[in-house]
């Protein structure tokens, strides 16, 4: 059994020399000790990354994609894997038309489906954001018309198209 060395000595010396010393190992002698002897460590003089924060629109915007994204059901887009579209057979003619919903069934969808909803909610979210622009009074009176103009119609239209998208998805509801 190896002696043990003495705790003064060890603390004085240099860390890579305790660990050599400690090793008996032949092989961590030669891997660790031999090549530093003509080899020298060079003097790197690194500098830290400067990460500047994000501007708010493009925090605005990612948030605005993300929220996109989640609402137009990507997620289950990726487990289930729909087709992106689908087809029918118009019964009098026999011609294959394409089919943009899903109907009958609230717990799925196609691809388009998901897309064009997330858009119509996305539309609506836009609306109310423009709403709040056109209550700034340091705005010209035009500008606050426009952002009026804009942000309601944005509302309106999501909302109409949505109640749409629901009536042709459940035939009935809301009748």
């Amino acid at each position: 059994m190896a002696p043990k060395p003495d705790s003064q000595s060890v603390s004085s010396a240099n860390p890579a020399d305790v660990s050599s010393q400690l090793s008996i190992d032949p092989l961590f002698h030669i891997l660790n000790v031999i090549p530093f002897s003509f080899l020298r460590v060079p003097r790197l003089r690194l500098k830290f990354p400067s990460l500047s924060l994000p501007s708010p629109m493009t925090v605005f915007f990612l948030v605005l994609l993300t929220y996109f994204m989640v609402v137009s059901g990507i997620v289950y887009d990726v487990i289930v894997e729909p087709p992106g579209i689908g087809s029918t057979q118009d019964p009098a003619t026999g011609s294959v038309r394409p089919l943009v919903f899903l109907p009958g069934r609230v717990n799925g969808q196609y691809i388009i489906e998901g897309l064009s909803s997330g858009f119509m909610f996305v539309l609506g979210g836009i609306g109310i954001i423009l709403l709040d622009l056109a209550l700034d009074k340091n705005r010209a009176k035009s500008v606050i018309t426009s952002y009026f103009t804009a942000g309601f119609s944005s509302i309106l239209i999501a909302y109409v198209m949505t109640t749409l998208f629901i009536r042709i998805k459940i035939p009935g509801y809301l009748r």
